[in-house]
């Protein structure tokens, strides 16, 4: 059976591709979303999770009762520090709940025994922090585990976000040394994403951190802005 994150990746992928050729150019508008699902061969659901994507990577643009802008990059992404810059935490999560799962879903399905035990370590370090109580290493070991697990990901076209995403968890820092009592759930909820890795569960590593994210949000008292829907919920 194909996975969600293997279709989303190929969309994503052949979406690029096109944009790349000129098949649309800057300030050109998409196909509506039943025509481009149509020609793709694929369901709406997934294709609004690959043009999220493409929204993250600078490349399009939603307008709401419009439909989809496409964007000259280079100049996208010379606007991103300052939008990373004024994200909420609201963002942040929106923008982790987008690429994180989808990253632990492609990670699944190719990290070797040496990528798995990194993560293993950063998750080490998280549970030695804990005992310790030690909040501020703590916070590092929780950001380098998911920066660990960015890292894996053999999908190139997420390697031009891979910082931004950084950034944009880094940002929320502060709230996560804010409330060191939750260090113990993060690290129980990373815990079932690594697990779900080593078994070469997609879907489950996606499920994880879906759910991780979602209960981060809840924690901080924010509810994420999620499409009715939107699988694994």
């Amino acid at each position: 059976m194909i996975s969600s994150s293997t279709v989303v990746n190929s969309v994503v992928e052949k979406l690029r591709q096109a944009l790349a050729r000129g098949q649309w150019r800057s300030g050109d508008m998409l196909p509506g979303q039943r025509e481009l699902a149509e020609q793709l061969g694929i369901s709406r659901p997934s294709l609004r999770e690959a043009v999220i994507v493409l929204e993250t990577l600078g490349l399009v643009r939603s307008l709401p009762g419009k439909g989809v802008l496409v964007l000259d990059a280079d100049t996208a992404q010379a606007q991103e520090p300052e939008a990373v810059a004024a994200a909420s935490l609201a963002d942040v999560l929106e923008l982790r709940y987008t690429l994180e799962p989808f990253i632990a879903g492609l990670v699944a399905q190719s990290a070797g025994n040496q990528d798995i035990g990194q993560l293993r370590l950063t998750l080490m370090d998280m549970r030695e922090a804990l005992e310790a109580q030690d909040s501020e290493a703590g916070v590092n070991a929780y950001i380098a585990f998911h920066e660990a697990l960015f890292a894996l990901t053999t999908n190139p076209i997420f390697q031009s976000v891979v910082q931004q995403t950084s950034n944009a968890l880094k940002q929320s820092a502060e709230m996560l040394r804010n409330s060191p009592e939750h260090l113990a759930a993060r690290l129980s909820e990373n815990e079932a994403v690594v697990r779900a890795i080593r078994e070469r569960n997609s879907a489950q590593a996606s499920l994880q951190m879906r759910q991780h994210i979602l209960a981060e949000g809840q924690r901080m008292g924010i509810a994420l802005n999620i499409p009715d829907d939107h699988p694994g919920i």
